[in-house]
């Protein structure tokens, strides 16, 4: 381990025994959620969140601020499994299921991994194949020996990492607070659409479908746990409440900050596009769209974050990658091999015609159909007394989480019914 890390580490236990305090202390802990976040500014987002601005301008804001405090939820539970027990996730279920289900449940997660990473990595090889005028296949090249030299920084420990994530973070954060001073946003509507519950027609309930169906992120479940599990040496119960209280306190400001910038996304796309050009769905789309209308920087930025997107969160979804099959089969690959594998996908998709902002989609259906594995499983291991001992979640807690995975589960249902079309009632006409 690094210095850096394990200044962090040993810092930790001096907050754990009382010898520090104040807002260097709370810093100390943030990195896990932060990494986490990105799976919920990742470039599977922006074209859902374009589409509903500028389809419906704020009025389904209420959709992403849900969304969002249901993501807040389950990553504060994954968090919350790795510190009490000391296991991740994927550990956790080769540890308590059956033999055959753990090799098919790794063989859903790992589909799903390399979904995911086929949805960031053309993320950013569309940002940069836009913003600097060359072929996608270009920009994925660049995206892949970009995301490989930054997947180095683990070798050096958690700290490094940590560090590196939050600055693209940072970008993507600053990038969108750029666009809302840019874009000409209605505040008043923003707050409507914030607080008032309304699903205008058939599409929109479909594009509602769309954000919470895939706000979730099955390898961000898994890999929250991974990363709280070692940061610090817990030696009671005191320190593992302590370590509960400042990583519950990280996840409400880090997932806040993502929900925000989805936020962000929808208020742009509704400021530029909803007047007169509603029918803006595409990332490509939106970005020539944005230039003539809010002008060159809007568009800048709004690249800019999409390549911070893409590359940042291409990393954690590799990172998630290694950490599932470490947990369930208890075998690690080199990081250049994991990144090779999963890059194949997406070179082919490319290399096929197939349309880049089509494969994203397709991507979050895969997402849907995986994203029962980690969900049930964390709400079975932090509901049973015999794994959390004292730190099993409360009842109230219990039924909200419950609510929270029956809601999203269904909607994911209701996506791949459209998406295959099978006839949902209540949505017919």
């Amino acid at each position: 381990m690094t210095n850096s890390s394990g200044r962090t580490r040993q810092a930790i236990a001096d907050v754990l025994d009382g010898k520090r305090h104040g807002p260097k202390a709370a810093l100390l802990f943030a990195g896990p959620a932060i990494v986490a976040s990105v799976a919920y500014m990742d470039p599977g987002n922006y074209a859902t969140n374009i589409q509903a601005g500028a389809g419906y301008g704020y009025t389904l804001l209420w959709v992403v601020l849900g969304a969002n405090l249901i993501a807040m939820l389950f990553q504060a539970l994954s968090a919350r499994l790795g510190i009490v027990t000391g296991h991740n996730l994927a550990e956790h279920c080769r540890m308590h299921f059956p033999r055959p289900v753990v090799w098919i449940m790794w063989a859903v997660s790992e589909v799903a991994a390399m979904a995911t990473d086929l949805a960031e990595f053309l993320g950013g090889a569309i940002g940069l194949a836009l913003l600097f005028h060359m072929p996608l296949m270009a920009g994925m090249v660049i995206t892949a020996l970009v995301t490989y030299g930054l997947l180095l920084f683990d070798r050096g420990g958690f700290r490094p990492m940590e560090k590196v994530i939050a600055f693209f973070v940072g970008i993507i954060g600053l990038s969108y607070l750029a666009e809302v001073f840019i874009a000409p946003i209605h505040w008043g509507e923003t707050a409507a659409g914030l607080v008032t519950p309304q699903l205008p027609d058939t599409m929109a309930l479909t594009i509602a479908v769309g954000i919470i169906g895939a706000t979730v992120m099955p390898h961000a479940i898994y890999l929250h746990s991974g990363l709280s599990q070692n940061r610090a040496e817990v030696r009671n119960d005191s320190d593992r409440r302590k370590l509960l209280t400042y990583s519950n306190r990280e996840v409400i400001i880090a997932l806040a900050g993502a929900g925000l910038v989805n936020m962000a996304m929808v208020m742009m796309a509704a400021s530029a596009f909803h007047q007169g050009h509603s029918e803006v769905a595409e990332i490509e789309t939106a970005y020539h769209t944005l230039t003539p209308l809010l002008g060159g920087a809007a568009a800048g930025f709004f690249l800019l974050s999409l390549i911070a997107s893409g590359i940042s969160s291409s990393v954690v979804g590799t990172m998630a990658g290694q950490m599932i099959m470490q947990g369930f089969i208890r075998r690690r690959v080199p990081v250049w091999l994991r990144r090779l594998v999963t890059m194949i996908p997406a070179f082919a998709v490319v290399a096929m015609g197939v349309d880049a902002t089509r494969a994203l989609v397709l991507s979050q259906v895969v997402l849907s159909i995986a994203l029962p594995v980690p969900m049930v499983a964390l709400l079975i291991f932090v509901s049973r007394r015999d794994i959390m001992g004292a730190f099993r979640l409360g009842l109230v807690w219990r039924v909200l989480a419950g609510a929270g995975a029956a809601v999203v589960l269904s909607l994911n249902f209701i996506l791949l019914a459209q998406t295959f079309g099978i006839p949902v009632p209540f949505l017919a006409g």
